[in-house]
């Protein structure tokens, strides 16, 4: 059975989706790396239609990325939760319609699924009990207003299983859900 990694950049506050608080390049080289051992891990791209689109209008686009993330997102194996999309129009990817082609994914042979963005998505597999694990990108701000993480009445039992600072102010914070713990 595969992981199935809830991957957010959030704010001190737990707002995950609010204004202009985050930058891509805002936690420096080292946040880059953790992401780029990540990439490496996950086969795997778990994204709402919307984040979708957005990914999709700018990652392809970007021809002299030196991050490797334009790479990795034009090569892995995509995975859109999605009613209404017809045709992505970028390769390779698969579009999901319910939560029950989300767990015969997590139960397919193959490395992480990675779900980043996709707010709506990523609370719909909270409230499905799908999630393995968190990987939260805490940016040293509070914006005291926005969507966050887990939705009121959304309570969750985690295990820390590990934690980074980097120089930029950034800590990296990998929870276990206590169910899908495997040290539980």
């Amino acid at each position: 059975m595969r992981d199935l990694i809830v991957t957010q950049n959030i704010t001190v506050d737990g707002v995950i989706e609010a204004g202009d608080w985050f930058g891509p390049a805002d936690g420096g080289p080292e946040v880059l790396e953790a992401l780029r051992e990540q990439m490496a891990r996950a086969d795997a791209f778990l994204t709402g239609r919307v984040t979708f689109e957005q990914l999709r209008g700018f990652w392809p686009k970007q021809t002299d990325d030196p991050t490797g993330i334009s790479a990795y997102l034009n090569q892995v194996q995509k995975y859109v939760m999605s009613s209404t999309l017809q045709n992505p129009g970028w390769e390779p990817t698969t579009i999901l319609r319910d939560l029950d082609e989300v767990r015969r994914l997590k139960d397919a042979a193959g490395g992480d699924i990675v779900c980043t963005g996709s707010i709506d998505v990523t609370h719909q597999l909270i409230a499905a009990d799908l999630v393995d694990e968190y990987r939260l990108f805490v940016y040293p701000s509070v914006v005291a207003t926005g969507r966050r993480l887990f939705p009121d009445g959304s309570s969750q039992k985690l295990t820390l299983t590990g934690s980074t600072s980097f120089p930029s102010g950034v800590a990296l914070l990998t929870y276990r859900t206590t169910a899908h713990d495997a040290t539980s």
